[in-house]
């Protein structure tokens, strides 16, 4: 969730949704996102829309801040009327959620199912930083309703972790994932990130190694990105520290696959590697797959029937709008047929479940033969009918994307 907001239309203070939005609602998978705005310290690389204690300043609580999302929840089943809308998925992001008493989590939790009702077989994950959780905490999660926990490992070299600002010791994400297991935790991700200033490949290949001894059932990978403001590109400006390499980043990649791969993760999107289909990420496959979500928090984005919104950006200002009883929604756009299908191959084109050909825009089938030809689809995929991406195919799908996209 990126710090800055983009420009929209303006949002109604009530909330209320256009008639296209609502149209077959309850037909569609529907999930919940909370952003949990709070950090302990902000990592040098990152770019979200999270605040330490010092720079949340008055008229925002941590202390209160379920109290203020459960306000949110209840105006989205007003704002989304009488539609049976079982939940599906629910995501706690941040931030970091696990920095809430699992009391306060599990409260929203239990707010969303009051109104919508959450799916008997309804994942609900919450992000956590290794440090930030407990046996006895992960055990009141687990009590609460929680069923998969998703840990920020980064990596398992010091110096590697050192360059990201990251909190965490080498070996502390793994005693993390004991801990979850022996709590209940039948699903456990591990976030990494490769590619950071300083890293080998021997680097990389020992937080991989380091990640899979761990015992998760789903790994996620990511190529760091140097975003403006942050304290990681001004130490590069400064030339304190090298600029990330593509081809570098590439290589990583190719090492993730090949490790992973053998350790009996498959990929299921581009960035993501599972154990078995009931270790995937069911929330972001709603996402990836154009399903409706809300998301409550400041600065969150909720996508529903084709309208997206996203809320105010500071906890105060989120707050203060809930509690004068308006939508804490900033602006919102409805999105055209066109975007929509764009979007829909963007998304579906990283998933290992491939993308239609018959869907495929005419004047972008000549482009479809030249990456066929390039060794970016799979030829047997393709002759069923999808286009599913190699594993060259992948590293290049960004820009094979927007050749795409016409």
């Amino acid at each position: 969730m990126p710090s800055t907001l983009p420009d929209g239309d303006p949002a109604p203070t009530s909330g209320e949704l256009p008639d296209s939005a609502l149209s077959g609602l309850s037909e569609r998978p529907f999930g919940f996102y909370v952003h949990v705005p709070f950090c302990v310290t902000r990592c040098g690389y990152c770019d979200f829309n999270t605040y330490t204690a010092a720079e949340l300043g008055p008229g925002a609580s941590q202390r209160d801040y379920a109290d203020t999302v459960v306000a949110e929840v209840r105006l989205a089943r007003a704002v989304l009327g009488t539609a049976d809308l079982p939940v599906e998925t629910v995501f706690f992001g941040g931030g970091t959620p696990t920095l809430l008493p699992p009391e306060d989590l599990a409260r929203i939790l239990a707010a969303i199912d009051s109104e919508f009702g959450l799916r008997p077989d309804a994942e609900v994950t919450t992000e956590a930083n290794p440090e930030s959780v407990d046996p006895g905490y992960l055990e009141k999660l687990r009590q609460g309703g929680f069923n998969r926990v998703s840990f920020g490992m980064q990596s398992a070299s010091e110096h590697v972790l050192r360059v990201l600002d990251r909190r965490h010791t080498p070996g502390r994400a793994a005693a993390a994932v004991r801990e979850a297991r022996a709590a209940g935790f039948e699903h456990v991700n591990l976030d990494l990130i490769y590619s950071t200033p300083g890293e080998s490949n021997d680097d990389w290949r020992a937080s991989l190694a380091a990640a899979i001894e761990a015992g998760p059932d789903h790994v996620s990978a990511y190529s760091l990105i140097v975003e403006d403001g942050t304290r990681l590109a001004a130490r590069i400006r400064r030339g304190e520290l090298p600029m990330p390499d593509d081809d570098v980043a590439a290589d990583r990649y190719e090492i993730a696959d090949e490790m992973l791969a053998a350790a009996g993760f498959r990929w299921y999107e581009v960035s993501n590697w599972a154990r078995s289909d009931a270790a995937r990420c069911r929330h972001n496959l709603l996402y990836w797959t154009g399903g409706d979500w809300w998301a409550a928090g400041p600065g969150a984005h909720s996508h529903v029937g084709g309208t997206r919104w996203w809320n105010v950006k500071h906890p105060a200002a989120y707050a203060q709008r809930l509690a004068a009883g308006a939508s804490p929604a900033h602006a919102r756009e409805v999105l055209s047929d066109d975007d929509r299908a764009a979007e829909r191959l963007m998304l579906e084109l990283r998933l290992s479940s491939g993308y239609p050909l018959a869907d495929v825009a005419p004047a972008a089938r000549t482009t479809v033969a030249s990456a066929l030809a390039r060794g970016l689809l799979e030829p047997a995929a393709f002759r069923s009918g999808l286009m599913v991406l190699t594993l060259q195919g992948r590293l290049l799908a960004d820009a094979l994307i927007r050749d795409l996209v016409v």
